[in-house]
């Protein structure tokens, strides 16, 4: 089977990529990639433990590295490649960074922006959800099973 290096499913493997650096560094494992033209222009994981910082998500870190690729705040072409489904504050901060679109594995039940009764995101932002989210939510529950 080929797969075609510009599907959703190839770039979420991408973010997966991410997500496992993220459990072996002992970060939650979430990844998450910028995409743009069909090119890789962002790579980022969960570094709230390493920064002791809470907003070190793996989205925030992808936008602060996409924005300083491109040379400006927006990333109203780019898409954005989550393994697991951003909370408020990173759907929050999307909206501000305009994306084109947000792609997301597996669904935070708990805490994911959808819980929202209000669309938080862009306007134009297209959301796209359940890309590998076998593998997405597998790697997760792995990660609290041997915190726990």
């Amino acid at each position: 089977m080929e797969i075609n290096p510009f599907s959703d499913k190839y770039f979420m493997n991408e973010a997966l990529k991410e997500a496992y650096k993220a459990a072996l560094a002992d970060e939650v494992p979430v990844g998450a990639i910028i995409v743009c033209d069909n090119q890789i222009i962002a790579r980022a994981h969960n570094y709230t433990e390493r920064l002791n910082d809470v907003t070190a998500h793996a989205e925030m870190q992808a936008f602060t590295s996409a924005t300083d690729y491109l040379g400006g705040k927006y990333l109203n072409e780019c898409t954005l490649y989550v393994t697991l489904e951003p909370c408020n504050m990173c759907a929050g901060a999307s909206y501000w960074t305009q994306l084109k679109k947000v792609v997301f594995g597996a669904s935070d039940k708990n805490r994911g922006f959808s819980n929202l009764k209000e669309n938080i995101l862009h306007p134009k932002t297209v959301i796209i959800s359940g890309i590998l989210e076998e593998e997405c939510s597998k790697i997760l529950k792995e990660f609290f099973k041997k915190k726990r």
